[in-house]
């Protein structure tokens, strides 16, 4: 059956818009029974710049103070300006490859803001303001950045110990807190923010850190530094800051003194982290046993030192096939 349309009057309607508005006919017959895109809601039309700050309110709860400001910072510094006028419902991968490119300047903001913009866009879908699984940022790679690792040798270490036994009276703060550093691989933190009250020998119980509640393991070293300072009120931070004890010591302007007079003067306060796994590797010591001891909460993050295990492992190597080629005499 044929069905006729009047398009408009030839007294009123020219040739163009008598086409136009054909051919929108033709398609509305063409399209007619399929489904079609929904009309735009409220939802859709929300911008990525007005749920940010509804996401971070959501999601203070959860971090640390210290993670919410460098999250919030992440936003306002590197998403809001590339995504900030987009419609949340409307990003797409094709997005956060060309956000990429233009961070190829600054890949380390961008590997530390891509995880923020992944859970934002899961907490859109939860709201149900993006479809459920249509997270963009899925399998989008990180910048590869090698990750600066520095590691103390026996004379190194010598030099150091040096430097902090003629610093004792000079820095009565700094220097054990270094020392403790050194004896359990600890972070800066974890040491400098310490209270008595999570001294219990030969243990630290930390009740957060990094990765959560955590235990720290006192080698005999450890425990004369702590004993040293014990006061034998049990309460308070062990490290308190000279002009207000509320508050914790920061040692670091002590710390670039200290390796200037060791000739360390590219050593980090975490080299001595980096540098107490070398040690524990060089003893024989597994990397699963490294990961407890550094608090690690993945095994992956330990396998950053495999290299060292490998290099330990061939030195035996070479000592055990010398000491073969001497027998053999093929070595005088």
């Amino acid at each position: 059956m044929m069905r006729v349309r009047t398009l408009g009057s030839p007294q009123t309607m020219k040739v163009d818009a008598a086409r136009r508005e054909a051919r929108r006919v033709l398609a509305e017959a063409m399209l007619a029974g399929l489904p079609t895109r929904p009309v735009a809601t409220a939802d859709d039309a929300l911008t990525f710049a007005v749920f940010a700050p509804e996401f971070l309110a959501c999601s203070a709860r959860h971090w640390k103070p210290a993670t919410l400001v460098r999250n919030r910072r992440a936003i306002e510094r590197d998403l809001i300006p590339f995504f900030g006028e987009m419609r949340l419902s409307e990003i797409e991968r094709t997005d956060i490859a060309r956000w990429r490119d233009s961070m190829a300047s600054r890949s380390g903001n961008f590997n530390r803001a891509v995880p923020v913009l992944s859970a934002l866009m899961n907490e859109a879908e939860v709201f149900g303001h993006r479809r459920r699984g249509s997270n963009p940022c899925r399998g989008i790679a990180r910048y590869k950045r090698k990750q600066p690792q520095r590691y103390l040798s026996p004379a190194e270490y010598r030099a150091l110990g040096a430097a902090l036994e003629n610093a004792e009276g000079e820095m009565p703060r700094a220097v054990p807190i270094i020392r403790l550093l050194i004896y359990t691989g600890a972070r800066l933190s974890e040491i400098a923010m310490l209270r008595w009250e999570w001294v219990k020998p030969p243990r630290l119980f930390l009740p957060d850190s990094k990765t959560g509640p955590k235990v720290i393991y006192l080698n005999a070293p450890a425990r004369a530094v702590l004993a040293k300072l014990d006061t034998g009120q049990g309460k308070g931070l062990v490290f308190p800051a000279p002009r207000d004890p509320a508050k914790s010591f920061d040692p670091t302007s002590h710390w670039h003194q200290l390796r200037a007079r060791a000739g360390l003067a590219d050593v980090r306060l975490h080299d001595l982290r980096h540098s107490f796994a070398s040690m524990a590797i060089r003893d024989g010591i597994s990397l699963t046993l490294i990961g407890r001891l550094l608090g690690h909460a993945l095994p992956e993050t330990t396998e950053r030192y495999a290299h060292l295990a490998d290099d330990t492992v061939l030195e035996a190597a070479q000592r055990v096939s010398g000491a073969i080629a001497v027998k053999l005499g093929l070595v005088a």
